[in-house]
């Protein structure tokens, strides 16, 4: 969608005819990941009325690709994200995954094949179950819930390497409680989970917002070896411009509920941090 408040003078047509050029090209539905067709989202504000929180969102999504996603507070992102994973069911429009319609299933269901890492260093996983055991059931994501044995010793040589490949001593809390790690700790945690059975695609939810820096960047290289070794397919909500125009292949940025930037990686490539600046100032 065409949105001449975010503008730069001889850019904004070359970028919206390339962004349409990709998009027409993909004509196999086999080769899209995921799809977001025309989904708007509206809610009762509470005074006899409504109130549009995501306007005819159009995404499509194909495997391995990694989308940063940009906008002010309020502008839709999250809203977008639970109208993936099935928070919210759009008022209008569908969402397929791997060609199936999912529209209508719950978060339960699709998570089978879609994982998400959120903001909080507290969600995501149980505070009272050790980090062994946080590993242990979420290779199970997914899977139909019935009595079986653990198998805790069986795959303790395995968790200590994936915890020991983050970097920043997880490894040797395998027994410790959740709820004891540090935030960055715990938010490793949670990336390890949503990655440890590989999704179809994997939701960053702002997952490095309430780390402190030097955390946060170490948890940002962590996060993007685990999608470059394992070929994940990726949405990332993020603040940090830097990221932004550091990792992914695509940027899609929001705005008043719209999706008014989608660009590729070529054109990804010539943002410069000022460009990005001008985004936010423009309308955010």
């Amino acid at each position: 969608m065409k949105d001449e408040t975010l503008t730069k003078p001889n850019k904004t047509d070359d970028v919206l005819t390339a962004s349409a050029a990709e998009e027409q090209s993909v004509s196999n539905p086999a080769d899209i990941r995921l799809a977001v067709e025309h989904c708007s989202v509206r809610v009762d504000n509470g005074m006899d009325d409504t109130k549009e929180i995501l306007t005819d969102a159009n995404l499509a999504v194909k495997p391995g690709d990694f989308i940063t996603v940009l906008g002010g507070n309020g502008a839709g992102k999250s809203t977008l994200f639970n109208v993936i994973a099935g928070g919210i069911h759009p008022t209008t429009g569908r969402v397929l995954m791997n060609g199936e319609d999912i529209t209508s299933t719950s978060q339960e269901t699709r998570a089978k094949y879609i994982a998400r890492v959120f903001q909080d260093p507290k969600m995501g996983t149980a505070p009272r179950m050790t980090v062994a055991e946080n590993l242990l059931l979420a290779t199970r994501r997914g899977q139909p819930r019935r009595f079986r044995m653990r198998e805790m010793a069986a795959n303790h040589g395995r968790f200590y390497e994936l915890c020991k490949g983050i970097g920043n001593g997880l490894e040797e809390h395998l027994n410790t409680p959740a709820g004891n790690l540090s935030g960055g700790q715990r938010q490793a945690l949670s990336l390890i989970m949503a990655t440890i059975t590989k999704p179809d695609l994997l939701l960053l939810d702002e997952h490095t917002a309430a780390l402190d820096p030097k955390t946060s960047k170490q948890l940002m290289a962590i996060t993007a070896s685990t999608i470059n070794e394992q070929n994940l397919t990726c949405l990332m909500i993020t603040h940090r411009l830097d990221d932004a125009l550091k990792y992914g292949n695509r940027l899609i940025v929001l705005q008043k509920g719209q999706i008014v930037r989608d660009l590729n990686a070529q054109e990804k490539k010539k943002l410069t941090m000022n460009d990005l600046l001008e985004f936010f100032e423009d309308g955010f």
